[in-house]
């Protein structure tokens, strides 16, 4: 039987050990935490994402979509809770009617089911509402993604796998036969190792040999929470039009699987890679991302976002009033903070954000070097591409 050695147990590590598992790999899965799901995949909205937004052809819209049937039908297999609720994509303004067309047409492009309806048919959906138009997709949903995890760990232990703790990745080569990875306490072999690391990705990548092309940089996303009081405004979703130069989606409601409403994320450059919040600084690696010339380019290139992002964090009122154009009747008082994630981006040198799911592959090696959201949707989907690859590989 060959091993497989996985590093990180977030949702795509842990997607990817019991893929293998499932194909007959001996996996194990190599994590610094005490228990899984802790980072990316433990902070997130919940959304099971439809595929709307994302480059026709791309990696992100293909795996989205097929994704979402997936995660779903995984979902009620396991007992997780989740909800098809669709969302509205509103327009609030009349200069962002043009990008919503944009989005109508990319639906096509992408498969996705969705309607471009007027006001007074989004408020159907969402009687607090405000926009000029909308776009409704009812394949959208929310999902308990940590209890995805703890599903896959399951059945990563049912089929033979192992998940251990406490396991700091140090090093790794590859040699004959396979692959060695030193951790802080042990030295682990095994046939082939699959890099999830997520915010340490690229780290993760160097010490094992792989130069990567890209720098993962760390982006804080900031959410609040609607008071009990207020969360009777929100029926479902509701996003903005994004900006189509950010891949962030921008500042949206959410209705949660707990009955709660989540606000956000703002999003701004965290100083460190677990930087949840302004206080959590590690100045190594926030000399890390400052010695990348890709982070000066692109902050040359958005300074003025960037800098309403800097605001929006530091004011709940302005918070509050992004909210508003959503829905007018949510004010400062009606939001309380909640707990923040972190998105690891990957970043080019030229300072052009990486917009695909990005894997590296070298001898006994497979790197996940960019997997942000939509990843936790087309989690099971780039798991089986991994997969494939390590089995392509083996032959």
């Amino acid at each position: 039987m060959q091993k497989a050695i996985v590093v990180g147990a977030g949702i795509v590590g842990l997607a990817t050990a019991a893929e293998l598992c499932r194909r007959g790999y001996e996996a194990v899965v190599l994590e610094k935490e005490t228990s899984i799901a802790r980072h990316q995949t433990g902070r997130n909205s919940g959304v099971i994402h439809s595929g709307l937004y994302y480059v026709p052809g791309s990696r992100k819209a293909t795996m989205c979509k097929v994704g979402a049937t997936s995660m779903l039908e995984f979902a009620r297999e396991h007992g997780v809770a989740h909800r098809v609720t669709g969302k509205l994509v509103v327009a609030t303004g009349p200069e962002e009617l043009p990008q919503l067309e944009v989005l109508a047409q990319r639906s096509v492009q992408n498969g996705v089911p969705v309607r471009r309806i007027t006001a007074d048919e989004a408020r159907e959906y969402e009687p607090h509402v405000a926009c000029l138009e909308a776009l409704r997709v009812e394949t959208t949903g929310i999902i308990d993604y940590p209890g995805v995890c703890e599903a896959l760990a399951g059945e990563i232990r049912r089929f033979g796998g192992e998940i251990r703790f406490g396991q700091h990745f140090v090093a790794a080569r590859s040699e004959a036969g396979g692959v060695a990875v030193e951790t802080a306490t042990d030295t682990w072999r095994a046939d082939v190792l699959i890099n999830c690391a997520g915010l340490y990705s690229d780290r993760v990548a160097a010490a094992s040999g792989v130069e990567p092309s890209v720098r993962i940089v760390p982006f804080r996303g900031e959410y609040y929470e609607l008071t009990e009081q207020a969360s009777r405004l929100v029926n479902g979703l509701i996003y903005p039009v994004p900006d189509p130069r950010f891949p962030f989606l921008g500042v949206h409601l959410t209705a949660m699987i707990d009955g709660s409403v989540h606000a956000g994320p703002n999003a701004v450059l965290a100083l460190s890679r677990e930087g949840y919040t302004w206080s959590a600084v590690k100045p190594r690696e926030l000399a890390n991302a400052l010695a990348w010339p890709g982070l000066w380019r692109l902050g040359a290139k958005h300074a003025r976002p960037g800098l309403r992002e800097i605001a929006r964090s530091l004011s709940t009122r302005q918070f509050a009033g992004s909210l508003a154009r959503l829905v007018p009747e949510i004010t400062v008082d009606d939001i309380v903070r909640s707990a923040a994630g972190v998105r690891a981006q990957a970043l080019n040198r030229d300072g052009s954000l990486v917009d695909d799911f990005a894997i590296e592959v070298a001898p006994s090696q497979v790197h996940v070097l960019n997997a942000p959201s939509p990843a936790a949707t087309a989690s099971l989907e780039i798991a089986k591409r991994i997969s494939d690859i390590v089995q392509e590989a083996a032959r």
